[in-house]
């Protein structure tokens, strides 16, 4: 949520940001704005809406010569999507400006105290309240820039990252974090700043990403100098080389980056596997689970904590490692687990799951688990993120970049990683056959080109998408292990193309959804041959009797359910543990076409944000 991006250095700032801000989009937001040092004073523009509507206000409004700059784009948390609201923001004085990601949740009783010292305030933003301390703090104790914001932020109760830089020192920027993330890449005599390595890709590989409760001063001269908030200790900077590439963020000839992350997927899966599997030796390697196989094979249970199609993903794997590996689990939204005060024991797993690595309420997850004396394994698709600094071990997705908000590849590289976790540590415990336990690892490998295969329905896709795509409402069914899709498949639809969907266990429609079902009301069934197919045929055989569109999700070669549905939709035969991966896919190109069809914008669709970094 909400995207950060500075320069200081001997190229022109304004292009920089701009591509900066840009590469940020898919973080989510409604606003955008930038400040430029000119040698001699701050040129600031910004505005509602997208990041090309700021371009052609700054065209309008200030001049864009200037080596120091910071942009932004906002996500509203206080006070509404405005002109005014938007970042950055000046001090009283106009000597500084800030951006900021966060919240600060005593904003207001500060806000107070700064009234009655004289200040006045322009937004609704918590953000002004927090430059303004900091310029009250530089004044009344006489102190630097860098130290003016350590006082200020000890006196903040909340999440942010934040740059500021002030027009009477121009060869320098100062950055903190607290719960969102922040990275300083490092040029030759240059310094970019942003919430994600993606706008700084094209000038340097190296780059350090402060940890919560650290700020840096970024001089130009002399370089960064890293401290912690708290007590003013240095920090000796951790550099670190990045693997990204440019070619990974862009679309690569494809309308959107949805559909082609969509299409990455038999990579993705791939990549994912490599290192860990080999069939022929018939064994799973993962350096997470083997350095910590005795607390696995010890747990008393596995929590598994997440968020959104995190929180689908880990529904799967609640499947998978009870049924292959017999050991309990429950699945949490991370946002409700940290506030009922839950029974945490030794003895338990806390499996957190993460795309980007830095969702604000698993962070907060992780760090109650591990005070109740958890043990915190993590599972996340971007590397050196909050998330895998914050557990105890870890196993990466390998996904690549997902710059699509509504996630598509993150969601079958989790399962990918689970599935694996999971037969590991069933073989570990003796409650999987030789047999079994080989078959399945057939199965998994060949699992990328039965997604290349299922990738093949688009056109059949494409043309029920049409029928549908004004639809007021759909409902998607599944049983046991695609129970969850039904879930994802609902989430899809509602996040691009804002049609009502809910998702429910089959079994479950006759407990009240079967009173929406008319001629009018269209209904995803999945129903492959493998797990409770007479079952959810019975399903279908209801819905049909009271004229519910039925498009149904089917295994290759099925006749029966063909004959009953309205449409089918077929994927590959594979072992149930392992149909959600191939399940999944006509879920996600039927919401793509449909959001597509109604002309919203599927990378970013409204509201919406791809990191979420405040609870």
């Amino acid at each position: 949520m909400c995207g950060i991006v500075g320069y200081i250095g001997h190229r022109e700032a304004y292009p920089i940001i701009l591509k900066g801000l840009k590469r940020l989009e898919y973080r989510g937001y409604d606003s955008a704005g930038i400040a430029i040092y000119d040698g001699n004073t701050i040129k600031l523009s910004k505005t509602k809406g997208k990041v090309e509507d700021l371009e052609k206000c700054v065209l309008d409004e200030i001049s864009t010569n200037g080596k120091l700059g910071i942009g932004h784009t906002r996500w509203a948390t206080h006070g509404v999507p405005n002109n005014v609201n938007s970042h950055p923001h000046y001090s009283n004085s106009g000597d500084l400006v800030i951006i900021h990601n966060g919240i600060i949740e005593n904003y207001e009783s500060l806000k107070k105290e700064l009234v009655k010292r004289g200040y006045s305030f322009h937004s609704e933003t918590d953000t002004e309240v927090l430059i303004n301390l900091i310029e009250d703090v530089r004044n009344n104790e006489n102190v630097k820039l860098g130290k003016a914001v350590q006082i200020a932020l000890n006196q903040v109760v909340g999440a942010y990252a934040i740059a500021v830089f002030d027009k009477t020192k121009p060869d320098e920027i100062v950055v903190a974090r607290l719960g969102s993330p922040l990275a300083i890449g490092i040029g030759d005599k240059e310094f970019f700043i942003a919430s994600d390595a993606t706008p700084f890709l094209e000038y340097t590989k190296n780059a350090i990403y402060l940890e919560d409760e650290e700020m840096a001063v970024v001089r130009l001269e002399k370089g960064i100098k890293i401290r912690k908030i708290k007590d003013d200790s240095l920090v000796d900077p951790y550099i670190q080389e990045l693997q990204l590439n440019l070619e990974q963020i862009e679309k690569g000839g494809y309308e959107h980056f949805m559909l082609k992350e969509i299409y990455e997927q038999p990579n993705a899966i791939l990549d994912t596997f490599r290192g860990r599997l080999s069939v022929e030796q018939a064994i799973i390697k993962m350096a997470g689970i083997e350095d910590n196989m005795k607390r696995f094979l010890n747990a008393d249970r596995i929590i598994i904590v997440a968020c959104g199609t995190s929180w689908h993903a880990g529904l799967v794997a609640e499947y998978i490692f009870e049924d292959l590996a017999r050991i309990p689990v429950e699945v949490e939204y991370a946002s409700e687990f940290r506030y009922r005060n839950p029974v945490i024991k030794e003895n338990d797993i806390v499996i957190a799951i993460s795309q980007s690595g830095e969702t604000a309420d698993t962070l907060a997850a992780i760090k109650l688990a591990k005070s109740k004396g958890a043990f915190v394994f993590g599972v996340c698709n971007v590397v050196g993120s909050s998330i895998a600094r914050a557990t105890n071990a870890g196993a990466y997705t390998h996904a690549g970049p997902e710059i699509g908000v509504a996630s598509t590849k993150a969601f079958t590289t989790q399962i990918t990683v689970l599935s694996l976790i999971a037969l590991r540590l069933s073989r570990a415990k003796g409650t999987i056959s030789s047999t079994d336990y080989r078959m399945h690892l057939i199965e998994l490998e060949m699992i990328p080109k039965k997604v290349e295969n299922a990738l093949k329905s688009d056109e059949n896709i494409k043309a029920i998408a049409a029928i549908y795509k004004e639809a007021s409402n759909c409902l998607y069914l599944g049983r046991g292990y695609n129970f969850p899709v039904a879930l994802e498949g609902a989430l899809k639809l509602k996040e691009i193309s804002y049609i009502h969907a809910e998702g429910y266990p089959a079994a479950e429609m006759k407990h009240g959804p079967i009173a929406l079902i008319d001629e009018n009301m269209p209904i995803v069934v999945i129903a492959t041959k493998k797990g409770h197919y007479e079952k959810v045929v019975s399903n279908i055989q209801e819905i049909k009797s009271r004229k519910g569109k039925i498009i149904a999700i089917v295994t290759e070669g099925d006749e029966t359910v063909k004959s009953i549905a309205d449409h089918t939709i077929e994927v590959p035969e594979t072992l149930e543990s392992l149909s959600p991966l191939l399940t999944t896919i006509p879920l996600q190109l039927l919401s793509y076409y449909i959001a597509v069809m109604l002309g919203k914008n599927v990378d970013q669709p409204r509201n919406l944000a791809k990191s979420v970094t405040v609870e």
